[in-house]
């Protein structure tokens, strides 16, 4: 399968050097380019990509403002690009921003060439990108200004979860990889990758980026509270 993917920054220079990175790869291929999250926008709906690279900061429509329209909006339903948000991270504050409005994870600007490639097959094969140590500093950092959920909405959506499940997804927003949490409750990761794939039917998340935001949307985890 080749992988189509939409590249979406305000400047020229990284575009090229992105497409550049990418096309020497035999099942990757640029479809588009955007400079401005109107024009991805526009471009997403007519290209139907796999993944788009997504900058975050941008003039006019923002980053976060068109992976948010660009996950809500699908031909029919059927397919529904899968976003990578590139930030620098110590500047862009709006990341768990972008999370919540549907990107399935996020790379450093600088992140090396042969990482690139991997997160973008990663990312079209429907897993998360964020890696799990990076996910523990994120969402200390910024963890604390995600909306209280309402007070009985948590509970009821939390209760659909086995024990097990629930000691799983807060070792998964504690940053924790499927091998880790196989360790920490003595079990094989394949039932660790079970128990993952169950928390999220149950609680209708895309991904487990998704389900460290809830995590700490609902309480269950709070900023500072990891070992």
């Amino acid at each position: 399968m080749t992988i189509r993917v939409l590249l979406v920054d305000d400047q020229p220079l990284l575009r090229t050097g992105f497409r550049l990175i990418l096309e020497a790869e035999p099942d990757i291929t640029v479809v588009g380019e955007a400079g401005d999250g109107k024009v991805a926008q526009d471009q997403a709906r007519a290209l139907l990509p796999d993944v788009v690279l997504m900058d975050i900061r941008m003039p006019g429509v923002d980053g976060i403002e068109a992976t948010r329209r660009i996950v809500r909006e699908s031909p029919g339903g059927a397919h529904v690009p899968r976003v990578l948000v590139l930030t620098t991270f110590d500047l862009d504050e709006y990341i768990v921003e972008a999370l919540r409005a549907g990107a399935s994870g996020f790379l450093l600007k600088d992140v090396p060439p042969d990482d690139l490639v991997q997160a973008i097959r990663v990312v079209a094969a429907g897993d998360a990108i964020v890696a799990p140590s990076v996910t523990r500093r994120l969402l200390d950092r910024f963890g604390s200004r995600l909306p209280s959920a309402r007070p009985q909405s948590a509970p009821a959506r939390l209760d659909r979860l086995t024990e097990r499940e629930l000691e799983v997804l807060r070792l998964i927003a504690r940053g924790m990889s499927n091998a880790e949490i196989a360790a920490e409750l003595v079990v094989s990761e394949t039932t660790v990758k079970t128990h993952v794939g169950n928390v999220l039917t149950k609680l209708g998340l895309r991904d487990r980026v998704q389900a460290v935001v809830l995590a700490y949307e609902t309480g269950l985890i709070t900023p500072g509270a990891l070992p």
